[in-house]
């Protein structure tokens, strides 16, 4: 089952705690949780994301709120590794799109990130993907695109054919990512201090620290 809004949180799936103490959604009770979803391998994620997810976490480090941040891998399998997240968090190397992008705006500091991340950062358990079927191709589809019903016959099929590539050369399960029904990274997640899902969102989001200071009060 995907989590929705208003679902109690699950625990993270994680396959290593790569800076700061184990916990999980279960372990911080009675705090408001921001979870920053990014790939080692995404430009937006080190742009945008992270960088409010850090802005937050200073603004709110002395209040009842933790930051978490979950480096997953839905794509580019040969650079969302684990190595490269312990690369990052260690010595602050960027790969890839990342590093390209992140050169080209003249942000990075002696060719490294010119940020620390403050919080515990964590990898996404991910496991070898089985098969797919067209279950779960339909399933896939459904969760994403709410109206798939709507579409005619010909834009099921394009669609079906599209998913069903996408899916064949996914190589490994992101199993947190899929199980809070991620669209992409940056995703933010919010839970409230009795561990509900209050926020699901895809891309740079100006809303969470209004949300946050909400459920504070």
């Amino acid at each position: 089952m995907v989590v929705a809004i208003g679902d109690k949180a699950p625990n993270l799936k994680v396959m290593k705690w790569v800076q700061g103490l184990p916990t999980n959604i279960d372990r911080e009770k009675d705090k408001v949780i921001l979870i920053e979803v990014f790939q080692v391998n995404c430009p937006g994620c080190f742009l945008y994301g992270l960088p409010e997810a850090i802005r937050i976490y200073n603004t709110y480090k002395n209040d009842d709120v933790r930051v978490l941040a979950l480096a997953t891998a839905f794509e580019d399998f040969d650079k969302n590794t684990l190595e490269n997240l312990e690369l990052l968090v260690r010595d602050g190397i960027v790969i890839g799109e990342t590093e390209r992008s992140l050169r080209e705006h003249g942000l990075l500091r002696n060719g490294k990130l010119p940020y620390k991340i403050p919080f515990p950062v964590a990898m996404d358990m991910l496991v070898k993907s089985s098969n797919i079927s067209k279950e779960n191709i339909i399933e896939f589809i459904k969760l994403h695109v709410p109206d798939y019903a709507s579409y005619s016959n010909e834009e099921q099929r394009i669609l079906f054919e599209r998913v069903s590539e996408y899916l064949k050369r996914r190589v490994y399960t992101p199993l947190t990512f899929d199980e809070y029904g991620l669209n992409g990274t940056p995703s933010s997640i919010i839970i409230d201090r009795e561990g509900i899902v209050r926020h699901i969102s895809f891309g740079f989001d100006n809303t969470l620290e209004y949300i946050i200071s909400s459920l504070l009060k």
